[in-house]
């Protein structure tokens, strides 16, 4: 399946400084991720991290009990994206910014349910939340990869 590509052409950015921060942003690696791993290691966790073979491939995947992680930003991903919608539509570019943010929502929603065909647990965590405490994400992911790993899920039979 080939992914669906919107086609921004057309669009400009609202000002060039919009332009060097959207350019700024960093696909892997943001703050709220360096905390959640920091904290997941040291709840004695090991992990993959973006797993090129996976779809979005996820910040965090735990193979052996098919368990894997996501940290949304908030804007890029659409946290509460009823509202978020209105304050788009009220800005700025807003045919370009509800086209791109929409699209993001859409393709976090697609790969989650590809993942969950394929067997895996999906686990979303928003930016804010493990900003916030990164700890308490870290003990629910610890606490869901234990428990599959207990239960025997993604265990390999001869």
């Amino acid at each position: 399946m080939a992914p669906k590509v919107p086609s921004y052409t057309g669009f400009t950015p609202s000002s060039p400084t919009a332009s060097r921060v959207k350019q700024a942003n960093r696909r892997e690696g943001g703050k709220a991720e360096r905390l959640l791993g920091k904290a997941l290691w040291r709840s004695g966790l090991r992990y993959r991290k973006h797993a090129p073979n996976l779809p979005g491939r996820p910040d965090f995947v735990f193979a052996g009990p098919r368990v894997c992680v996501f940290c949304d930003g908030d804007f890029w991903h659409g946290r509460d994206w009823d509202t978020l919608r209105e304050r788009l539509a009220r800005r700025a570019n807003p045919a370009y910014w509800l086209a791109k943010i929409g699209r993001n929502v859409e393709r976090d929603r697609e790969q989650g349910e590809h993942l969950t065909a394929w067997g895996w647990l999906v686990l979303r965590f928003w930016e804010t939340d493990v900003l916030r405490d990164p700890e308490a994400a870290a003990l629910q992911v610890k606490a869901i990869v234990e428990s599959r790993r207990a239960s025997g899920v993604g265990a390999r039979t001869p």
